[in-house]
């Protein structure tokens, strides 16, 4: 079905999906968006760096992020910020969020409805 997902896609794009709402804010670097994850969720969801970039240099070859590049203290930083696209995409995986949490917590929360007995 269009527009659906399964579990393991879902779980896939957590990770995306944090990407793209911190960078929302502000251009951040890799191992700033590393530590952003783990300290806004208080340390609940941390990622490895080997997780992050890979999916930052695809993020960039999709065009959902810009780069540029600067020194600091010497050494060389690429900062990463959203695109109009990566704006886009962001709103489209809120939305795919915020349905799959709805539905999660309707499940809690034992809604009416609940399907016969197999």
């Amino acid at each position: 079905m269009a527009g659906k997902k399964n579990s393991k896609e879902f779980v896939q794009g957590v990770p995306e999906l944090l990407i793209l709402r911190l960078l929302q804010d502000r251009e951040m670097y890799g191992y700033e968006i590393v530590r952003g994850i783990r300290l806004r969720s208080h340390e609940a969801i941390q990622f490895a760096e080997g997780v992050i970039y890979p999916l930052l240099h695809l993020m960039q070859k999709r065009r959902l992020v810009a780069t540029r590049s600067a020194k600091v203290n010497g050494r060389p930083r690429i900062y990463y910020r959203l695109t109009k696209a990566g704006k886009k995409r962001l709103e489209a995986k809120l939305s795919d969020w915020n349905r799959i949490v709805g539905a999660v917590q309707t499940i809690l929360d034992g809604a009416e409805g609940e399907p016969e007995s197999i």
